[in-house]
C-alpha cells in the first residue's frame, strides 16, 4: 500500500472535522476517512471507504458509525454494467452512474475531478449516485464540473440549483468549498 495524500477539513454546515487519505493498492484507488461532526444538536461519527478502479470508477463504498442515536452501516456496490446496490438492494434509479457522492463529505468530489482531468476551460457532466445525509438514501444527482483555472473548478448540481467554485490541490482534494468545508492540513507522500 502506497499512501498518496491525506487531508483534514473543518466543516461549517455540519460543524466538526473530517480526515481522509487517498492511496493506491492492487490497481485500485482508495479513499478512507472519518467525519466527526454535529447535526441537529446530535454528535455524529461516520467512517467511510470508497474503492475505485484504475480509471476512477466507483466499485464499492461503505459508511459506518452513528448519527445521534442511530447506528449507520451502509454498503454500496456497483458492477461493470452500471447496476448499483445499497445494502444488497438494487437501486434502479442509479443505473449508469459512475461516481458515488457522499453528501456529508467533500472527499468524493475528487473522483470525477481525477477521472476527467479537464483542461482549463473544459466542462464535464456526470450523474452521481448521491448518498444523502441524514436519510442515507441513494439518489441520482446531475453534476457539472467546469475547470476555471489550474486550481479552481465551478461545481454545479441539481441543474444549477447549487453552484460553488471549489479550490483544489494537485491531487484533486477540495481545499476550499466556500462556506461548507475548509482544509486545515494536508500531507503528501511521493
Amino acid at each position: 500500500m502506497a499512501a498518496i495524500e491525506s487531508i483534514l477539513w473543518r466543516g461549517f454546515v455540519l460543524p466538526g472535522h473530517e480526515s481522509c487519505r487517498l492511496f493506491s493498492q492492487d490497481a485500485h484507488w482508495h479513499l478512507e476517512g472519518t467525519a466527526v461532526f454535529s447535526h441537529a444538536a446530535q454528535p455524529c461519527r461516520l467512517d467511510y471507504q470508497v474503492v475505485c478502479d484504475a480509471d476512477w470508477r466507483t466499485l464499492f463504498a461503505r459508511v459506518a458509525g452513528w448519527a445521534g442515536n442511530s447506528m449507520v452501516d451502509i454498503q454500496i456496490r456497483t458492477d461493470a454494467t452500471g447496476h448499483w446496490w445499497l445494502n444488497e438492494v438494487e437501486q434502479p434509479d442509479i443505473m449508469g452512474c459512475i461516481d458515488v457522492d457522499l453528501n456529508f463529505s467533500p472527499s468524493t468530489n475528487l473522483l470525477p475531478i481525477r477521472r476527467f482531468d479537464l483542461a482549463i476551460g473544459e466542462t464535464a457532466d456526470v450523474k452521481a449516485a448521491w448518498l444523502r445525509f441524514p436519510s442515507f438514501k441513494l439518489e441520482p444527482l446531475l453534476q457539472r464540473y467546469h475547470r476555471l483555472d489550474e486550481a479552481t473548478y465551478r461545481y454545479e448540481s441539481a441543474g444549477g440549483q447549487f453552484v460553488a467554485d471549489l479550490k483544489v490541490n494537485q491531487s484533486g482534494f477540495v481545499l476550499d468549498y466556500p462556506g461548507i468545508w475548509q482544509a486545515e492540513a494536508t500531507s503528501k507522500v511521493s
